[in-house]
């Protein structure tokens, strides 16, 4: 990842301000749309504002680039880092392309724009299973989110999987103890998990899903409470769709630290011409975007 050195103040009705349910919830607010990773990258290519400013963390940025790359991207928070994205090696990926036939290497939105170069397509915890399914591949391997890997496993098995090893240090460190510790101390609530948490959180939970799926879940559901197994950030859309309803972390320390680091003076920074535009290889562009628009015309 990139940036120029030139800095140029950016005028707010040529810009999109993109902003992912995780962050914070002035700056949510203040966004012109808000969704999760699949929603968000859709949004991005629909759009005809030249200017995206993007209320994520660098991979999120780096799709809307390769996505659109003759718009001008910004990032509020440029050091704002998930650190899943480099959880998968451009060896390891070349070591099984080598051993396993009919493969197609499945990479997780959550990966920088180098590892989507090197995948044939990308997903989303909300596509993840409509896409996979609609390979022609025999063989996936699954990179870099082990627990969301195994849940699209489960639901497609007449695929064989192979993983990687990566996982979000946030969601895959939830346990079960917690949950049933969280269910206990709210009684008669939904446990809502996503699918980058362990599976045995997954299995006491009314729903397992993406971000987006979650909230709507909640908002259909009959349950008035729910603990849900997701970022803090999340609270704040389903506390403003269900205002009637009791949500409650399954644990308190459910937050990103590198998705806090976009608040609303970082976004202003932007505005300021503070920031420099996000920069990206041509050719990463060029072979990343492969990837990802398979993924938009599979979850079609």
């Amino acid at each position: 990842m990139g940036y120029g050195t030139e800095h140029r103040s950016v005028l707010r009705e040529d810009a999109l301000v993109l902003a992912h349910y995780y962050a914070p919830a002035a700056v949510q607010a203040a966004a012109d749309f808000v969704g999760d990773s699949f929603a968000l990258a859709r949004k991005a290519t629909e759009s005809e504002k030249p200017v995206i400013v993007f209320c994520g963390v660098s991979f999120m940025g780096e799709s809307a680039k390769i996505l659109c790359p003759e718009k001008t991207v910004y990032l509020p928070a440029p050091d704002a880092h998930c650190p899943m994205a480099d959880m998968a090696d451009a060896d390891e990926i070349a070591r099984i392309r080598a051993a396993v036939p009919d493969l197609a290497v499945v990479t997780y939105v959550n990966s920088s724009a180098a590892l989507k170069a090197l995948s044939d397509v990308i997903v989303t915890s909300s596509n993840a299973v409509r896409v996979v399914s609609r390979l022609r591949e025999r063989n996936i391997y699954f990179i870099p989110d082990r627990n969301l890997g195994a849940f699209v496993a489960a639901q497609v098995p007449e695929k064989t999987f192979y993983f990687g090893s990566g996982g979000c240090p946030i969601h895959a460190s939830a346990t079960a103890d917690e949950a049933r510790a969280a269910l206990a101390a709210h009684p008669g609530a939904e446990l809502l998990a996503h699918p980058e948490c362990p599976r045995e959180v997954c299995a006491l939970a009314a729903y397992v899903g993406s971000t987006a799926g979650i909230i709507d879940y909640a908002q259909r559901a009959e349950a008035s409470s729910f603990v849900i197994g997701t970022e803090a950030g999340t609270l704040y859309e389903l506390s403003r769709r269900c205002p009637q309803k009791r949500f409650y972390l399954l644990r308190e320390d459910f937050y990103c630290g590198d998705m806090k680091k976009i608040t609303p003076e970082a976004v202003a920074r932007v505005f300021r011409g503070e920031v420099a535009p996000l920069e990206l290889p041509a050719e990463v562009i060029e072979r990343a975007a492969r990837a990802l628009r398979r993924m938009l015309e599979l979850a079609k």
